[in-house]
């Protein structure tokens, strides 16, 4: 189970956080809608969390 936590899903998540954050600096270069980069902000925010809670699961379960 750490395995494929460490190797296929944490990555994911970390790409997730990746492509968030992009999208909102996007969308403020160029001068988008407030609106759309509290959104952004507020899912980056999000899926940090669940990107930490994996982490956090993998190290758990690799002590295991």
């Amino acid at each position: 189970m750490a395995s494929v936590l460490s190797t296929i899903v944490l990555p994911i998540a970390v790409g997730a956080v990746a492509l968030v954050l992009l999208l909102g600096l996007i969308n403020m270069m160029r001068g988008g809608s407030p609106n759309v980069s509290q959104k952004l902000m507020r899912m980056r925010v999000l899926l940090q969390f669940i990107a930490i809670i994996i982490t956090m699961l993998a190290v758990w379960a690799m002590g295991r």
